[in-house]
């Protein structure tokens, strides 16, 4: 039998609350026109927030085996440090090779 409680609907709005909340803030960012490695490294942070956010509440991961959460953190980990890799490596030379 299943013992699992389910999640309330307070809880869940709280999660979608602060997932728009940071999408504004994203959008904020962007169309203020404001650029620089500190925006860059923020905008990645608060997209791999908001894709944890996703991953553990949204797609229920939160209660599945530890194994399924670590193998998307690892992604999420991964596509972000690419992403910071390949912006730096622009900055910083014409040519990343």
């Amino acid at each position: 039998m299943n013992d699992t409680k389910p999640q309330s609907n307070l809880f869940s709005t709280v999660i979608w609350l602060m997932l728009v909340v940071l999408t504004i803030t994203t959008f904020s960012l962007g169309e203020a026109g404001v650029s620089g490695k500190g925006v860059m490294l923020t905008l990645l942070a608060i997209t791999m927030i908001k894709s944890q956010l996703v991953a553990n509440y949204f797609m229920s991961l939160r209660k599945t085996r530890f194994l399924w959460r670590a193998i998307m953190l690892g992604y999420f980990l991964i596509v972000g440090s690419l992403i910071a890799l390949a912006y730096f490596c622009l900055l910083y030379t014409s040519r990343c090779a």
